[in-house]
């Protein structure tokens, strides 16, 4: 899984308007053929048209990011965020393709997005089975 931080995220939290301790963030997970652009994609009402439609054990933003870490890694210049694993029961169906899925800030105004997670290919869960997102990390880095 490759990871990428939205660019908008970084301006909104520079500008701190985002609290990732205390925030609510939302995973959602993207229908196939979606291509986040870190650049131009900001908000959920960019990408919303692209997220996979309610049905089958999933619901259209409403699963709740928890368990958040954030650590520190001064060796390296860098910080890495971490979630439990969120998880959607397929019920009547499968659930995707998805290729990935993103994460949004519904705390602050217009739903920014953090970050994309690129699952490497097209996932499917199917009925009956347990889509999840194992291990969900972001890193934040400067260069020495």
């Amino acid at each position: 899984m490759a990871t990428k931080i939205c660019q908008n995220f970084l301006y909104v939290m520079a500008k701190g308007n985002v609290d990732l301790d205390t925030d609510s963030l939302i995973w959602i997970l993207m229908d196939t053929g979606f291509i986040f652009d870190r650049a131009s994609d900001h908000t959920y009402a960019d990408i919303s048209a692209s997220e996979l439609a309610t049905g089958n054990g999933y619901t259209v933003k409403t699963k709740a990011a928890a368990g958040i870490s954030i650590s520190r890694n001064d060796t390296l210049y860098k910080v890495t965020i971490t979630w439990s694993n969120p998880q959607w029961t397929a019920s009547g169906g499968s659930i995707g393709p998805s290729p990935g899925a993103c994460l949004i800030d519904d705390s602050v105004a217009d739903d920014p997005i953090v970050g994309y997670i690129d699952f490497g290919g097209e996932g499917t869960e199917p009925d009956g089975g347990t889509f999840t997102i194992s291990n969900p990390t972001m890193e934040l880095a400067t260069n020495a």
